[in-house]
């Protein structure tokens, strides 16, 4: 910026100005622009407002008792469904071959108004490719300090914290063998429910399941069709399971789900997180458990 000389009028534009011409800065609202020569007025940028997570949390509290309920478990299990909007974006990200699903069939038992399920009482069979079956009496939410002692040392019975997006349940479930001949027989009518289940397994459904509701008095709720693909990502150390639920009306639910041991169970999950966001699979949204989603539809859809 040239120097004024002493020549120079004192009458110049800018001492002629008048005092209200000049614009305060407390109240522009445009920063004023520097002149050369002059430093610039450091005016804050107004920061974008970060948009709001999508992702229920959990409180201080529901992450406490989490934790304890998994130092008492037997494993853990970290779930997400994706909204129907996002299955095929899903399964291409997660880099799956649909060809190499396991196809299988999901049989549900309860009374017409689900009193067991209400309960907190589930039976359930499967029929799985190749021939081969399984059963399983589960109680949820459970308190795994209450349960028999002896019971928890069979092989057949395990303790398991399934955790979601913004929730988590403890269960507990008594597994059984059958062929899937068997549970055919036993959705046609030619064989007793109860003889689909071990001793042990029926004596667990005695103990919890509500009085006078006796395993040969409930109807059958399903077929469920559904694809489980077992997955091994090669920038994630565990395994990933997929499960495609089928409904006779269209519907579907996609379900990921990982394992691990109770002592890794918040590790677990920062790094399932991770992979996720990876995959760029967002984790939130509502969440559809599958047991409850099934029995709801086919009450709904008796035929």
């Amino acid at each position: 910026m040239t120097t004024p000389t002493r020549t120079k009028p004192a009458t110049s534009a800018k001492a002629a100005r008048p005092a209200s011409a000049t614009r305060p800065r407390t109240t522009s609202a445009k920063p004023a622009t520097s002149k050369p020569g002059l430093s610039k007025s450091r005016v804050p940028k107004p920061r974008a407002a970060r948009p709001a997570s999508d992702e229920p949390l959990l409180t201080a509290e529901d992450v406490a008792k989490a934790f304890a309920l998994s130092r008492k478990s037997t494993s853990i299990e970290l779930k997400l469904t994706i909204p129907a909007t996002g299955h095929r974006a899903t399964i291409k990200r997660l880099k799956l071959d649909p060809v190499e699903a396991q196809p299988r069939q999901a049989f549900f038992f309860d009374t017409p108004k689900l009193d067991l399920f209400k309960a907190g009482v589930v039976v359930r069979a499967r029929r799985i490719q190749g021939g081969r079956g399984d059963t399983v009496i589960k109680l949820r939410p459970v308190e795994p300090d209450k349960l028999d002692p002896e019971l928890r040392r069979s092989a057949s019975f395990k303790i398991e914290l399934d955790m979601m997006p913004g929730g988590f349940v403890c269960s507990a479930s008594f597994k059984g063998a059958c062929t899937n001949k068997e549970v055919l027989d036993v959705n046609a009518g030619d064989m007793p429910l109860s003889e689909l289940f071990s001793k042990g397994q029926r004596a667990f459904y005695e103990a919890h399941a509500p009085a006078g509701i006796t395993l040969d008095s409930l109807v059958t709720l399903g077929p469920v069709f559904l694809l489980k693909a077992k997955h091994q990502p090669k920038d994630f150390d565990r395994g990933v399971t997929v499960e495609m639920w089928l409904y006779p009306d269209g519907s579907r639910i996609l379900e990921i789900s990982t394992k691990c041991l109770p002592e890794e169970a918040f590790q677990a999950a920062a790094e399932f997180k991770a992979y996720l966001s990876r995959c760029g699979i967002a984790i939130g949204g509502t969440q559809e458990p599958k047991t409850k989603s099934a029995l709801d539809f086919f009450i709904a859809h008796p035929d």
